[in-house]
């Protein structure tokens, strides 16, 4: 019974990364050269620095627009908790769970994204990879 359910968890999170790979839409130089700017851009406001400092590779622009959209959804959550802890502390405490919860969940796709541009590839994050903010 415990193996059936191991192995249901990971069947769905294997699915849940089921997600599209387009590495073959990218050279390898432009791979090699930017990798480095790929992983800053999962790593908070840094994000900035591969918008900015990597304007040409098309490897960087999409794990910036990935991690873009990943700290865009971190500052509106804890803008949210923010809101809710003005009006209340209570109902702040009581909703801390979920920002916590919500708060890993983003960090597991920050290191997905993180693993996925060290090791070359341009794969969407799951739920949030579908979403364009940046051409």
């Amino acid at each position: 019974m415990e193996e059936n359910k191991q192995e249901s968890l990971e069947e769905k999170i294997t699915a849940l990364n089921n997600t599209a790979d387009t590495t073959a839409e990218y050279t390898k130089d432009d791979i090699e050269k930017n990798k480095v700017m790929a992983i800053l851009a999962y790593l908070g406001i840094l994000v900035l620095v591969p918008i900015f400092g990597a304007k040409d590779s098309k490897f960087a622009r999409f794990h910036a627009n990935q991690g873009l959209i990943l700290c865009i959804i971190w500052f509106a959550i804890w803008l949210i908790g923010q809101v809710f802890a003005a009006i209340s502390w209570k109902l702040y405490a009581v909703l801390s769970i979920v920002f916590i919860i919500v708060y890993l969940l983003l960090t597991v796709l920050a290191i997905l994204g993180i693993i996925n541009a060290a090791n070359g590839k341009a794969k969407e994050l799951p739920v949030i990879g579908k979403f364009k903010i940046l051409k």
